[in-house]
């Protein structure tokens, strides 16, 4: 196997031991946000309060050896508290740049459905270009910038659905339910004893695996995973059915195509593997095309769920040998 995808591999194992030392019975969403991070994409996380969605995103900057910057989102917050603002100085009679919370490496924006359109815009160059303009001059920012939303599906007083153009630049979209029994009767035998998840977190025990220096090299293993012709076109029309698809108002584009095709990749090298496979790809194909689909109307009346329509996708769509 090639070395930068045994490398890869190696970090990707470290990294889910270190997590799990915190976030407890959630694998596959462990798993999902590794896809995101080393494929250098971002991801919404959605769950109801108290599944640990803002714990999950610290773990992983902590883990990453990453900078980290949160954003409460609020419904009075303004673009210039994201990106930051010129200041005037009196002293030196000229302006200062005061940066905000978007020039870091590992950005948590939370509960980012609770700031309008206006402001959740903000963020629209930075995920696609990892550079913010201020007052007409662009800054750079970390090529490892990373943002993980945080959003609640089943509260509406108060928020704003985010625009269907700042969804797609979220390569994934989490799902957190709530653990298992067994899982939380740990969870419930952590807190007896007070060792909470997030003491675990803030006493040292969970170590980095990576720096942030490192992140884009450990990244380059992705590159060794196999992926055959037939699997990249089997991506490609699971895509493009999704535009004409009779349930389906507005299907997925292009950059739906690069996502499912980098997340089977990194999917793939989680799962110990150094090739793609069908398998991978019904896998990440809810995560990375379900919230750039939009039903139509008389589907949703009907119960249609989006999920229900994936699965519909992945069966019309030929499976390749």
């Amino acid at each position: 196997m090639n070395a930068d995808v045994e490398g890869l591999r190696d970090v990707l194992d470290h990294a889910r031991t270190e997590i799990s030392k915190v976030i407890i019975g959630q694998d596959d969403v462990i798993n999902a946000s590794l896809i995101a991070i080393f494929t250098g994409q971002h991801a919404l996380v959605e769950g109801v309060p108290g599944v640990g969605k803002t714990l999950l995103v610290r773990t992983l900057a902590k883990v990453l050896g990453c900078d980290f910057s949160r954003i409460q989102f609020t419904p009075d917050l303004m673009p210039a508290d994201i990106t930051g603002t010129n200041i005037f100085d009196l002293q030196q009679n000229t302006f200062t740049l005061v940066k905000g919370p978007v020039f870091t490496s590992f950005l948590l924006g939370d509960e980012i459905n609770r700031a309008p359109a206006k402001t959740q815009s903000a963020l629209l160059q930075a995920m696609q270009e990892r550079r913010v303009t201020i007052d007409t001059k662009t800054h750079e920012l970390s090529p490892n910038f990373t943002v993980f939303a945080t959003q609640n599906p089943i509260e509406y007083e108060g928020t704003y659905p985010l625009p269907e153009a700042q969804k797609d630049r979220f390569m994934l979209k989490i799902s957190m339910s709530a653990p298992s029994e067994s899982d939380e009767l740990r969870l419930a035998g952590l807190l007896l004893g007070e060792e909470t998840p997030e003491r675990v977190l803030d006493s040292g025990t969970v170590q980095p695996v990576v720096s942030d220096g490192d992140l884009s090299g450990v990244r380059k293993g992705l590159q060794g995973i196999a992926l055959r012709e037939e699997i990249t076109a089997y991506i490609v029309a699971l895509v493009r059915k999704t535009r004409v698809h009779d349930s389906v108002l507005v299907g997925a584009g292009p950059r739906g195509t690069q996502a499912l095709l980098l997340a089977s990749r990194a999917y793939a090298a989680i799962n110990g593997q150094d090739y793609v496979t069908p398998d991978d790809v019904k896998a990440m194909a809810l995560p990375t095309l379900g919230h750039r689909m939009v039903l139509r109307p008389e589907y949703e009346i009907e119960g249609v769920t989006i999920a229900e329509v994936v699965e519909r996708l992945l069966q019309d769509v030929a499976v390749p040998r």
